[in-house]
């Protein structure tokens, strides 16, 4: 097991880890457009491994077109041993030194403090931002990282990625939770263009990760 995250003031959004909330949907932060979706991807424990990797190693993100840039570790310490309640709240935090694991090409797995840039096209409309892992968890069944802006992008707000194998039908789910903050002027002029971002990102990212699609966009 593995969980770890990380918290100071440098993201740009106040509701810190909001997309673990049971009730994002219908309490979102302030002035946000929260958005969550789910897809079963396969059975077993191989699929559940696979994805798990496939995530912390930024394939949803890669494949779905967008560059992984400028990948920094934490400034400060990380914490280990973290889980949250019904609420969303953090509980139990514990200090533990984590081994970086890096993919093929040198690129260092999602990690809880790390800062990294990501750069592409989202409907029709760049996407240019710098965003902070607030935590990353790694469990028997359930492995995700959340990510939260922390400047640069048209939105502000927080997505949390989880993969689950559940253990009642041996199913595994991908779950994406967002909640968007319009940031760019025309964001704010037409919120109409958060929602279909919104929806672009969730195709691509059940793309990138389901075995149903073999090639990224």
């Amino acid at each position: 097991m593995r969980r770890g995250t990380f918290r100071d003031d440098t993201v740009d959004y106040a509701a810190v880890g909001a997309t673990h909330a049971p009730d994002l949907m219908q309490y979102p932060p302030e002035h946000s457009i929260p958005a969550e979706q789910s897809w079963r991807i396969g059975s077993g424990v191989e699929r559940f491994r696979t994805a798990g990797d496939a995530l912390l190693s930024w394939t949803a993100q890669r494949a779905a077109g967008l560059s992984v840039e400028d990948v920094r570790p934490a400034s400060g310490p990380s914490y280990a041993g973290v889980s949250f309640d019904a609420e969303g709240n953090a509980i139990a935090p514990s200090r533990r030194d984590v081994e970086q694991r890096f993919d093929s090409e040198g690129l260092p797995y999602a990690g809880a403090g790390m800062t990294l840039h990501l750069r592409g096209r989202v409907a029709g409309m760049r996407a240019d931002a710098e965003l902070r892992v607030i935590s990353v968890t790694e469990d028997a069944r359930r492995v995700g990282f959340v990510l939260g802006t922390v400047g640069g992008s048209v939105v502000r707000g927080e997505e949390s990625f989880d993969i689950e194998w559940r253990e009642d039908n041996d199913e595994v789910w991908f779950t994406v939770r967002a909640f968007d903050a319009p940031n760019g002027l025309l964001y704010r002029t037409l919120p109409g263009l958060v929602k279909r971002r919104r929806r672009e990102l969730f195709a691509r990212y059940l793309r990138a990760i389901s075995p149903l699609y073999a090639t990224p966009l």
